[in-house]
């Protein structure tokens, strides 16, 4: 008897897997920027030469125009042109490398709460060291930058002087020194017993040289304190990958020392002028960043 053969099963071959999406690039705090470390005291000489500059042509001009030397509008153009010169010349180095991105600065969106959180615990660790570094030395006297702009003097000079404290130094100073500066030395790696520790050398020269930078408008014994607060703004920086919360903390900062220490004002006028301080910082440089969703790459 003849037997039948059992029927095959055929069945087709397993599909393949998917490939892996392509890993995003970069975007966070981990994220190193195109231009390379050299450029950072590059950019610190040149940025000095062409602050320097600026500020004998506006000199220049202003004792042309009748105005006298130390005038308070001289001054506010004076100081407005120098931070414009180390914002123009970051902005040179950096396109050395090709076209810059604003994210590449730190222009990026980022959680409220992580950047309410970290611009928070910055602001307590910096005014905690303050503290204990007053105590030790007994700080006094004031910031010479205000009485130089002639807060005292009229209300225009006062508006100008509040606008430029509060809002044009905090972000011409963070997009050089945290957007720039510490963009680059960041990319310094050092390793010590197994650990790198490039990112808090890279905090510390930078909080140093944004001490250093504030020498002509602080007295000497407040340049520790700013040099710390330049190294809390790094810090603040890397964790976050956002220089938004590095801007409102300098801001408020400015804001508290010009409305409490030169001003003198009452809790409302200065809770006003840090609102208003942090909005127009927020008005004028968030339309730079793009939205997160955007910053993945392929």
């Amino acid at each position: 008897m003849s037997s039948v053969p059992p029927p095959r099963v055929t069945s087709s071959p397993p599909a393949p897997p998917p490939p892996p999406d392509p890993a995003p690039a970069a975007s966070g705090p981990s994220r190193e920027v195109p231009w390379p470390i050299w450029t950072a005291p590059a950019a610190v000489l040149t940025g000095l030469v062409v602050g320097i500059f600026g500020s004998v042509l506006v000199a220049g001009i202003g004792a042309a125009a009748g105005s006298s030397k130390n005038a308070p509008a001289v001054n506010l153009i004076s100081d407005f042109v120098f931070d414009v010169g180390f914002v123009v010349t970051a902005l040179y180095y950096a396109s050395l490398r090709g076209r810059p991105r604003p994210e590449d600065f730190g222009y990026r969106r980022i959680a409220l709460a992580l950047g309410i959180g970290a611009c928070v615990a910055g602001g307590i660790g910096y005014y905690i060291v303050t503290a204990a570094y007053q105590s030790l030395v007994h700080l006094h006297g004031s910031d010479k930058l205000p009485q130089s702009l002639g807060v005292g003097s009229s209300t225009a000079a006062l508006i100008g002087a509040g606008v430029f404290v509060c809002v044009v130094a905090p972000i011409a100073e963070e997009f050089f020194f945290r957007g720039f500066i510490f963009g680059a030395l960041r990319r310094w790696h050092v390793v010590i017993g197994g650990h790198d520790i490039g990112i808090w050398l890279a905090a510390a020269v930078t909080g140093i040289l944004f001490g250093l930078a504030h020498t002509g408008s602080a007295a000497a014994q407040y340049l520790i304190p700013l040099g710390f607060l330049g190294f809390v703004l790094c810090l603040v920086r890397w964790r976050t990958g956002s220089l938004y919360p590095c801007m409102a903390l300098h801001s408020i900062n400015n804001a508290l020392a010009l409305g409490v220490n030169q001003l003198h004002w009452d809790v409302g006028p200065i809770l006003a002028l840090l609102a208003a301080s942090v909005t127009v910082v927020g008005a004028i440089t968030l339309p730079l960043a793009r939205r997160p969703a955007l910053l993945l790459e392929s």
